[in-house]
């Protein structure tokens, strides 16, 4: 795979911008094409702010959102109406905004056991993919470098056949009662045509550089695990992420 490719930005409100504007322009080519777009949504501030950018004023109507449909990258095992959800926040951000079809949108269903609802979603995108992924993949990183639910350490690094599993996390990265994850895995993310990951923040900043040029490590650093076959890979950040000071 080649190298990433690096967009650097002043501030995160000028990051979340150019994405929302690389997703109009991919939007408009799909349809063009006469194909859907396949949307696949992430969770956390950023992309929240994201989202909140294409439901506004400015972007709504710039995509014809009858021809896209979303899909998520992870979730939690909570049902959909749970504050923690990822589905909920899209569902308020974006979801309930635009003018998607309800047909459109396809949600984990953490409100089931884990195993069925991994089952049953990767099921579903190998009906809907067959041997394709996503077209654009959102994604962000942790401060560990973990990406979706593939955290360090956990067995769904290791997964290479299905495209969706349930990921048992320690309850010392995310809030208790919620060790249970869904999340894509690398064969099924690495087949995306492009992958957008953003990163805000400087508390970010070390890592990043750990990830963008230490050794490969993808244990240790999920993210690095990230190398789409075929697609291309963009790394979107602001300049404290990127570890630049305002002199830079």
């Amino acid at each position: 795979m080649d190298a990433p490719h690096l967009h650097v930005f002043p501030d995160s409100a000028s990051l979340v911008r150019a994405v929302a504007e690389r997703i109009v322009l991919a939007a408009r080519a799909a349809c063009a094409d006469g194909q859907m777009l396949g949307l696949f949504l992430s969770g956390g501030s950023t992309p929240k702010a994201l989202y909140e950018l294409l439901a506004s004023s400015d972007f709504i109507t710039r995509i014809d959102w009858r021809a896209v449909e979303l899909y998520f990258g992870d979730e939690r095992c909570v049902p959909p109406d749970d504050e923690r959800s990822n589905y909920l926040m899209a569902r308020r951000s974006l979801i309930d905004r635009v003018p998607i079809p309800p047909d459109n949108i396809y949600r984990m269903k953490g409100e089931l056991a884990p195993e069925q609802a991994a089952i049953e979603y990767g099921r579903m995108l190998k009906q809907r993919f067959q041997d394709q992924g996503p077209d654009i993949l959102l994604l962000g990183m942790g401060d560990d470098g973990h990406t979706a639910s593939l955290f360090p350490g956990t067995s769904a690094l290791g997964e290479s056949e299905h495209r969706c599993v349930a990921n048992h996390v320690p309850y010392d990265y995310i809030p208790a009662g919620t060790s249970w994850r869904l999340t894509l895995t690398y064969p099924f993310i690495n087949r995306s045509r492009e992958v957008i990951v953003m990163i805000t923040g400087a508390s970010k900043s070390e890592r990043l550089a750990e990830v963008l040029e230490g050794d490969d490590d993808p244990a240790r650093l999920p993210i690095q695990g990230v190398q789409p076959q075929g697609g291309n890979l963009h790394y979107y950040l602001d300049s404290a992420a990127a570890g630049m000071t305002s002199e830079d």
